[in-house]
């Protein structure tokens, strides 16, 4: 293993490091550091857990002067991750002159022109609320040297593409930048190649997506039987549990049952205010709460220890967003549980994300005796999803297949967007209605292509 001390890190951010109790890199932490280290721009391909943060704060930390003026620009998809960004790079600089900032939607935004009047060298924002300090003045972007896009595909599936093209517009073409996501679609491939300088790639190994120090079983039933089960799982675990949904109709409908049944569960979904969100992660991070229902888009940033057991209450329509989502158990060495209940509709999205696990599964059907009986309708094949490519294309990226709508896209969410065109000349025209942007929402126009700034 390499040391932080044998990456070309000051003395002052290695006593930080070791304040914390660290000593060894992370392989992502061991690539990417000297790469931005010698002024090189990355493409990260990175789930959580992995350390990424860590990887780009520290060499932003190496290379940034204490002048106060903005010169690292941080921007993530959600409040709790930019909160999140922000604890690590203070705990990172705890010997240094830097100071640091979070912007967000939710919050009165005179507290955050104050905190900014003060001065910082690195800004970490959410872009609907950068972007409204941009147009106040409050922020320049003009000694900028360092940005990174965290959680580009969130970011992506919220709405927030045409922001970050906006942002990216008005800082300075000399600069050092890294984009990080779990997954690749075409749309964030063609923003690193619009707004990126040669970056080096770094992509996941096989070897990464063992989901090591997880229990990781499955369970075939009805979709209407999984209410019972959830009911059994949480019986048998003493700690703390996260429940993923699809949608946020159906996180909605969970957290009502869990309530009903007299059990602690709190919920975070995309619809949510500010308040009730922090006040939800509050009363979780806490412990005062046992249980959280969440969608994927609005679980993002959610980093609790004591998180013993992940259920997957519908299969997640991607590879990648399984792995995320199980992440969030077996933190900091700690062992946890992952149980996915399929239901007979995504039999076959499930085996098609079962082949790219690489540790032993637990068959939940064997061992409680509950026999499987699909419909023949619903045995066949599904094909391959693709990421990019194709002309058309509905409500999925680049004319890839998807059975059903989820989160943001849900067929009664009022702020979904229409379909994608897959070419590069497709542009974002078909959206609608309002879409939620931080704290508040922006009215979706239609027509028009993308407006990339060309050159870089």
């Amino acid at each position: 293993m390499t040391k932080f001390s044998e990456l070309g890190l000051s003395d002052d951010i290695i006593k930080g490091i070791s304040d914390m109790g660290f000593e060894d890199a992370f392989p992502i932490q061991e690539a990417v550091i000297p790469v931005l280290l010698t002024g090189r721009d990355v493409v990260g391909q990175a789930h959580t857990g992995s350390g990424k943060t860590a990887a780009f704060a520290l060499s932003m930390l190496q290379e940034i002067r204490p002048n106060r003026t903005i010169q690292g620009l941080i921007m993530a998809p959600t409040r709790e991750l930019a909160m999140q960004i922000t604890d690590e790079i203070k705990k990172f600089s705890k010997y240094l002159d830097t100071r640091v900032a979070t912007i967000y939607g939710g919050q009165g935004i005179g507290v955050q022109i104050d905190a900014l009047e003060l001065g910082v060298e690195i800004l970490v924002a959410t872009p609907g609320r950068l972007i409204d300090h941009l147009k106040r003045g409050t922020v320049d972007l003009k000694d900028v040297t360092h940005i990174v896009l965290d959680e580009a595909d969130t970011m992506l599936d919220m709405g927030f593409i045409d922001d970050i093209q906006f942002i990216l517009d008005l800082a300075p073409e000399e600069r050092v930048m890294s984009l990080y996501s779990a997954t690749m679609p075409t749309e964030i491939l063609r923003l690193s190649e619009d707004y990126l300088n040669n970056p080096k790639q770094f992509l996941l190994d096989a070897d990464d997506l063992s989901g090591e120090g997880i229990d990781q079983s499955f369970l075939v039933i009805r979709d209407k039987e999984k209410f019972k089960h959830i009911m059994q799982f949480i019986g048998e675990t003493r700690g703390q549990c996260i429940i993923f949904c699809s949608t946020k109709y159906r996180t909605r409908d969970v957290g009502r049952y869990l309530h009903r049944e007299r059990l602690d569960a709190v919920v975070i979904e995309g619809d949510m205010s500010q308040i009730r969100r922090e006040q939800s992660m509050a009363k979780f991070r806490s412990n005062k709460a046992k249980i959280l229902v969440a969608t994927d888009v609005a679980s993002r940033g959610i980093d609790v220890p004591m998180v013993e057991l992940v259920i997957n209450y519908d299969v997640p329509n991607q590879d990648m967003t399984y792995f995320h989502r199980i992440g969030r158990t077996a933190r900091a060495g700690a062992h946890g549980r992952a149980i996915t209940l399929v239901s007979y509709s995504s039999y076959d999205e499930w085996n098609l994300i079962k082949r790219q696990i690489k540790v032993p599964l637990k068959d939940l059907n064997e061992s409680m005796g509950i026999k499987i009986s699909i419909p023949d309708p619903l045995k066949r094949e599904v094909p391959v999803r693709r990421y990019g490519g194709g002309g058309g294309g509905g409500g999925y990226r680049g004319g890839g297949y998807r059975r059903e709508r989820r989160d943001t896209y849900d067929p009664r969410d009022g702020g979904r967007r229409g379909g994608r065109g897959g070419g590069r000349g497709g542009g974002y025209g078909g959206r609608g209605g309002d879409q939620r942007r931080d704290g508040g929402y922006r009215k979706g126009g239609g027509g028009g292509g993308r407006n990339r700034r060309g050159g870089r």
